[in-house]
């Protein structure tokens, strides 16, 4: 008979590859699937989202101080041969990749300058809207454009395997924060790379996070390998990819500790963000661009309240206040920091820019999740953010659009069939161990 591990591995395999089997009906398609292919799609998904999170909490219980490789390729491996889901980011990825190719400037213009097939996937939302990356991203989005000639699904393949890359460097570097911390590396890496909030939104959606937290990891991991220039090297990728990561700055001068550190760290990150925008010939056009328009059906704490409160100049008010719950936040991290260590008020301060910020999605979770994964001991904390990943993994349906009475209907539905089927596989084992 199977032991608990390997019985694990193979329910979380079976959730990963009923996902991207249901990602053909009911995912981010170029072309939306409609009636029974979409709805079968949709069951389909939450039945395998459901095993995937069981298994996850399974795989936990009984995999102790391991490396996770094995069981990271094994559950990664079908959502690498899905198509888009949960998000359709993917598809401006490429745009803008491809309209640097052709010289169009992508922090004035969107996705309906350039035109074709890979711009027509882009949701209207976006259309006309500057990208708000960076220019390390933009030289990964142009090089792939550059290879793949606009080959719409090969450019999906391409994205996925950059995001392969980061979540890689992720796992890798996670693995010495930890050790570092006197956290587990087996524990750290369950929660914060096995986690099934990571894998569909960072390998299934190929969101450009898996690039930034896995080079955010790499830079504080070289730093408590007292390799601080490598690490700001890294963490200011990290920044030209998403600015958020940049706050590592500040973390990873803390880890140097030495006589102005902070002013060498400045020094050093103003260099290369210098000589990567030159190498990459986009200018600093993201930093305005970083008012990126927020979607009206948009989630985050200081939208709700801005909409319950209605009207334009009360919403940017929240704005605000949640920019100044954010300081607050860092100002009392900061006189925390002796106790805590610089990778876990990091964890927070990325976490209360998710909370308070203007937008929130669910891979948004992830900034903060991953320097909390690798330097909190505390298993009741550890506890509510598995729970918190948990409950997000389900809230965006498979296509990335609003969701419906008809279609939350299928989604509890297919939830229903994926705990059953859990249930009956565990039940054996359950009774022989009551024996």
């Amino acid at each position: 008979m199977l032991n608990d591990r390997t019985s694990a591995r193979a329910v979380g395999f079976t959730g990963s590859a009923l996902i991207a089997v249901g990602g053909f009906g009911a995912g981010a398609l170029p072309i939306p699937s409609v009636g029974n292919h979409a709805r079968l799609g949709l069951v389909c998904v939450y039945t395998g989202l459901l095993l995937l999170l069981l298994a996850w909490w399974w795989y936990g219980r009984v995999a102790r101080e391991e490396s996770h490789w094995r069981t990271l390729a094994l559950w990664a491996a079908p959502l690498l041969l899905a198509p888009p889901m949960f998000s359709r980011d993917v598809y401006s990825y490429l745009a803008q990749g491809l309209m640097i190719d052709s010289g169009m400037d992508v922090y004035r213009h969107g996705p309906a300058m350039l035109g074709g097939v890979v711009a027509d996937q882009v949701p209207d939302i976006w259309q006309h809207t500057p990208s708000p990356y960076g220019p390390v991203f933009l030289l990964v989005a142009q090089a792939v454009a550059g290879l793949l000639n606009a080959h719409l699904l090969l450019g999906i393949v391409a994205m996925r395997l950059v995001a392969i890359a980061g979540l890689v460097m992720l796992a890798a570097s996670v693995r010495v924060l930890a050790g570092a911390a006197g956290v587990s590396p087996s524990g750290a890496i369950w929660l914060a790379v096995l986690n099934p909030l990571v894998l569909i939104h960072l390998i299934a959606g190929a969101h450009n996070d898996a690039l930034m937290v896995g080079l955010l990891a790499a830079g504080l991991a070289a730093a408590v390998r007292h390799r601080p220039v490598v690490g700001t090297l890294l963490v200011v990728a990290a920044g030209l990819v998403k600015w958020p990561a940049l706050l590592g700055l500040v973390a990873l001068a803390a880890i140097w500790a030495t006589r102005w550190a902070l002013v060498k760290v400045a020094a050093i990150a103003i260099s290369a963000t210098v000589a990567i925008t030159a190498v990459a010939g986009t200018g600093y056009g993201w930093i305005s661009a970083l008012a990126t328009p927020i979607t009206t059906e948009n989630w985050s704490l200081t939208g709700l309240l801005g909409r319950w409160t209605a009207g334009t100049p009360v919403a940017e008010i929240w704005r605000w206040a949640g920019l100044l719950a954010m300081v607050i936040v860092a100002g009392v991290v900061w006189s925390y920091r002796a106790r805590l260590g610089p990778v876990y008020c990091l964890g927070i301060v990325l976490t209360a820019v998710v909370v308070f910020g203007p937008a929130i999605r669910p891979w948004y979770v992830v900034w903060g999740l991953v320097p909390l994964a690798a330097a909190v001991g505390d298993q009741r904390v550890r506890r509510i953010l598995a729970g918190f990943c948990a409950v997000m993994v389900l809230v965006v349906l498979p296509d990335g659009f609003a969701a419906d009475v008809d279609r939350v209907r299928l989604a509890v539905l297919g939830a229903l069939i994926g705990i059953a089927a859990f249930a009956l596989f565990t039940l054996p084992q359950t009774v022989k161990a009551a024996r």
